[in-house]
């Protein structure tokens, strides 16, 4: 409140608070405090922003957008289910974070497609906590192998199939929200515009001149249609017109190991550290072309990086004090089972939309042992229930991934996408609990 009513920066004031906090009523030595600052969620932040604001600088973003936009087309309405198809996939490899490395590719794209960069922003994050909770990634792994240490039966596909379907629906929500039917209406309104026309505008199309004006300043590029007015010859594509220069061609590469490395040492067993890698990236193309790497250094998101550690620093002075401890242990004393559910669930979308989901993850699932211990609860529902309630509310701008996402987009667009994204984590923090309780444990409960 003070920071909205005075215009400050949120994560200075929670690191003031945090201090003070810690130094007066929790007796925290200062070292403790400052070392609850997230240093590795910083070295994420800035070394993936200088890598793709390198790759934004000398145009290889552009190029990757143009070539996108001649295989899609002019059906934009795809893009959020590929980059959820594509997030999952990468995020599944071992390292839930590693599917973060589509994000600054997914945010220009959307902007060249007039697509709300909250729609590309959610379908990054919920293919994210999608894949997490794969059999071979780190979310599905902590779940399933904390409940079978305590002796509950739970099956790791049931676990992933449960986070797909309710990922997948959050997704169709969003797209209803932030319009995607507005980008299906404008494809069918194009392909009937196209058929309509002359083949002189076809051929406008086919060369990449063509422009389409909808829904006022919306304006969606046609990039790459193959489209042509006869058996004549084809014309080339924007993309095959311009070739990538050399240093676009070693940002590629670049990005492709940036990928390969995440899923390489995901598969290797290890827990890959994106930031450090965009840092190793980056430097060799700093070295390629000095020009580009000093112009990034001032598109690195300070202010996101601020935001974020400040709340976790204060969250960590909570956890310190055993605010976290005290209300799991209030949530398993209410004697009506499904409400001492209920509160669980709602405690770890709570609690993991300022802190680390694994952390709550390995927490909370143990808090939840005494309610299946007593037989009323399944406890393979209320594990499913808790983990996916946890992992939901991921996109807060106060996580890591919401940092990310809001990182990622436009200069003009973080304003507005912190503010949607706070609104989307907080009311999944009610939203999750009260839907997967009521659609896993309570049926689970009757059957």
């Amino acid at each position: 409140m003070v920071s909205t009513l005075r215009k400050v920066h949120i994560g200075v004031l929670m690191f003031a608070t945090a201090c003070g906090v810690g130094l007066w009523l929790a007796d925290m030595p200062i070292d403790d405090i400052i070392g609850g600052f997230p240093l590795s969620i910083l070295v994420l932040l800035v070394g993936v922003t200088y890598f793709f604001a390198i790759a934004q600088s000398n145009g290889t973003i552009d190029r990757i957008i143009e070539v996108a936009l001649a295989k899609v087309g002019d059906n934009a309405a795809v893009l959020p289910f590929v980059f959820f198809a594509l997030t999952a996939g990468i995020s599944a490899m071992g390292s839930p974070l590693g599917g973060l490395v589509v994000a600054p590719i997914g945010m220009p794209i959307a902007r060249k497609y007039g697509m709300d960069p909250m729609l590309m922003g959610l379908a990054i994050g919920t293919g994210l906590s999608a894949g997490a909770f794969a059999p071979t990634s780190l979310f599905g792994i902590v779940s399933y192998g904390t409940a079978h240490e305590a002796g509950i039966e739970l099956s790791p596909l049931t676990l992933f199939t449960v986070a797909v379907v309710v990922n997948l629906v959050l997704l169709l929500g969003a797209f209803v929200m932030f319009g995607g039917s507005r980008l299906r209406q404008r494809h069918v309104a194009l392909a009937t515009e196209i058929g309509s026309r002359t083949p002189s505008f076809v051929t406008s199309i086919a060369t990449g001149a063509g422009t389409a004006q909808y829904e006022g300043d919306v304006t969606h590029r046609i990039a790459g249609s193959r489209l042509d007015d006869g058996p004549g010859p084809r014309h080339g594509t924007l993309a095959e017109r311009e070739p990538f220069t050399g240093v676009q061609i070693a940002t590629v590469i670049c990005m492709v190991g940036l990928v390969g490395a995440v899923i390489g040492i995901s598969l290797a067993g290890q827990d890959p550290d994106i930031g450090v890698l965009g840092f190793a990236f980056g430097a060799v193309l700093t070295l390629i072309d000095p020009k580009s790497g000093n112009s990034a250094v001032a598109k690195i998101d300070w202010s996101t990086v601020l935001l974020v550690g400040g709340i976790i620093t204060y969250v960590g002075v909570l956890q310190h004090m055993g605010a976290v401890d005290l209300l799991g242990e209030t949530a398993g004393k209410v004697g009506v089972p499904i409400v001492a559910a209920l509160i669980i669930c709602l405690l770890g979308g709570l609690i993991s939309a300022f802190a680390s989901t694994t952390g709550m993850l390995a927490a909370l699932v143990p808090l939840a042992l005494p309610l299946v211990a007593t037989g009323d609860i399944p406890g393979w529902a209320l594990i499913c229930a808790l983990a996916v309630c946890s992992s939901i509310v991921d996109v807060s701008p106060f996580s890591t991934v919401g940092a990310t996402l809001v990182a990622s987009v436009a200069e003009d667009q973080r304003a507005r996408m912190t503010s949607l994204l706070t609104r989307w984590g907080m009311s999944m923090v009610v939203i999750g609990p009260v839907a997967l309780v009521g659609t896993l444990v309570v049926p689970a409960m009757v059957l």
